[in-house]
């Protein structure tokens, strides 16, 4: 995977660059993920490492429907001649972290042991954007094995407020 990564991280750049500079950022978010999502299908990765078919043929098969942006077809087809078609759900994870790092943007996964209702979300979404002085962007999820609380995951900052936690320092505690 890390290889992947390094191989993807220039191309990442690259469509960064030229996006930010056209003012698309949110297109090419938008586009990079529609590819990125079919490179991931069965059928697409079947056809990635077919040698019968040219570049153009692998860029008419990703290029979403009705978008029609000869910056981003160039770009694909960059990644094709050059046999990197498969690195696109990496660069579209590196062009997002990009562009939330450009945007002041912080995204945070909130995992609580029940599901957090309207008001809970939105003071917690609240207190993270004070503690980071900037936008973020909240994801949920359930976790009933934490018993109580919440774990927030918010890139390097983890805060972990769950009861399995307290419980499992609790018993260390104990033993010692």
């Amino acid at each position: 995977m890390s290889e992947s990564i390094t191989l993807a991280r220039p191309y990442a750049r690259a469509a960064f660059s030229m996006a930010r500079a056209r003012g698309r950022l949110p297109q090419w978010s938008a586009l990079l993920g529609f590819t990125a999502a079919a490179v991931a299908e069965p059928s697409v990765q079947a056809l990635l490492g077919d040698p019968r078919l040219d570049a153009q043929a692998l860029v008419d098969v990703l290029t979403p429907p009705g978008e029609a942006d000869p910056d981003f077809a160039s770009f694909l087809a960059v990644l094709a001649d050059n046999r990197r078609m498969a690195l696109l759900p990496d660069i579209s994870g590196l062009f997002n972290a990009q562009r939330a790092e450009e945007e002041n943007v912080v995204k945070a996964t909130i995992t609580s042991a029940n599901a957090l209702d309207a008001g809970e979300l939105a003071k917690l979404t609240d207190a993270l954007r004070k503690r980071f002085g900037s936008e973020v962007e909240v994801t949920t999820a359930v976790d009933a094995a934490l018993i109580g609380g919440a774990v927030i995951d918010a890139g390097d900052v983890v805060i972990d407020g769950s009861l399995r936690t307290k419980l499992a320092r609790l018993g260390a505690a104990l033993a010692n």
